[in-house]
């Protein structure tokens, strides 16, 4: 059970990196959609495990890796946004949240 502290810090990662990805997403991820679904940040704030949807869902694992090698700049442009809130910037982890295509694979079957 997350304590309403970390729930906080996981909304206020979550927003900026949705605002980050929105404006850097077209340039650097090649035109596809990124929503940031999730944060869950660890006890000591050191860790944010970061679920992104992606969409189309072609290729989620190239678009995932790219991600992922951008990461120091993406934890660098939040630290930018968050310093004054946050005295640590935790490490990012990035994972694909795939609930959309379960959720879409399921809707198919029930429509069978």
């Amino acid at each position: 059970m997350e304590g309403t502290r970390l729930q906080k810090v996981g909304r206020l990662i979550q927003k900026e990196l949705s605002e980050i990805f929105q404006r850097e997403g077209a340039a650097k991820f090649s035109g596809k959609m990124l929503t940031v679904t999730q944060v869950r940040v660890s006890p000591d704030l050191s860790v944010a495990k970061v679920y992104v949807s992606i969409f189309p869902s072609t290729d989620t694992d190239k678009t995932l890796e790219h991600i992922r090698d951008n990461s120091k700049f993406l934890r660098g442009e939040l630290g930018k946004r968050v310093r004054h809130q946050l005295r640590v910037i935790p490490e990012l982890s990035f994972f694909i949240d795939d609930s959309l295509d379960y959720i879409e694979k399921i809707d198919q079957l029930l429509k069978e």
